[in-house]
């Protein structure tokens, strides 16, 4: 069962929602969205695929996985990242975020919920440094998240220069 990674196209809209609710059903049950399946639908249809940066990951002919990254002058973001929770340890975020690492500029950015303790150990275990925790209150879900960077700025910042407040 090789995986294959390629751009989401179109078709691939309600495929890529679905493993959206599902996986925050699945592993965010503390972050519930505050958006119903049809305006995830929509979202996905008419800006996130349109928008360019998804990618999506194939096995057997069938979307397991989804990152979604935007680049900005400064720096790169991965915006999306999710695995179906049936595929979940079978190597399809390792190979997401290698694509990431060969395909966007330094450094690359995310967000995660503190709660989401297994998303923040895969990031971790990949080279991402935790730069900054919030209270949530700038997200729309209101939880706690935490900021991730990953590249020589993170290294940098480990040894003790302070993060850059304007990214």
């Amino acid at each position: 069962m090789a995986l294959t990674l390629r751009s989401a196209l179109p078709g691939d809209a309600d495929r890529i929602a679905q493993l959206l609710i599902d996986v925050r059903t699945a592993f965010m049950p503390y972050a519930p969205s505050v958006h119903r399946p049809d305006e995830i639908r929509t979202w996905v249809r008419t800006f996130l695929i349109p928008s360019g940066g998804t990618v999506v990951a194939e096995r057997d002919a069938s979307v397991v996985g989804i990152m979604a990254t935007e680049r900005e002058p400064a720096c790169s973001w991965i915006m999306q990242m999710a695995v179906d929770p049936g595929h979940v340890g079978a190597g399809i975020g390792s190979a997401l975020l290698e694509h990431a690492f060969r395909t966007l500029p330094s450094p690359i950015l995310l967000h995660t919920f503190q709660a989401n303790v297994g998303a923040r150990r895969f990031y971790e275990r990949h080279g991402f440094r935790a730069i900054r925790f919030t209270d949530g209150s700038a997200n729309e879900e209101r939880c706690p998240d935490v900021l991730y960077e990953f590249g020589e700025e993170a290294e940098t910042r480990k040894a003790g220069r302070p993060f850059l407040a304007n990214r």
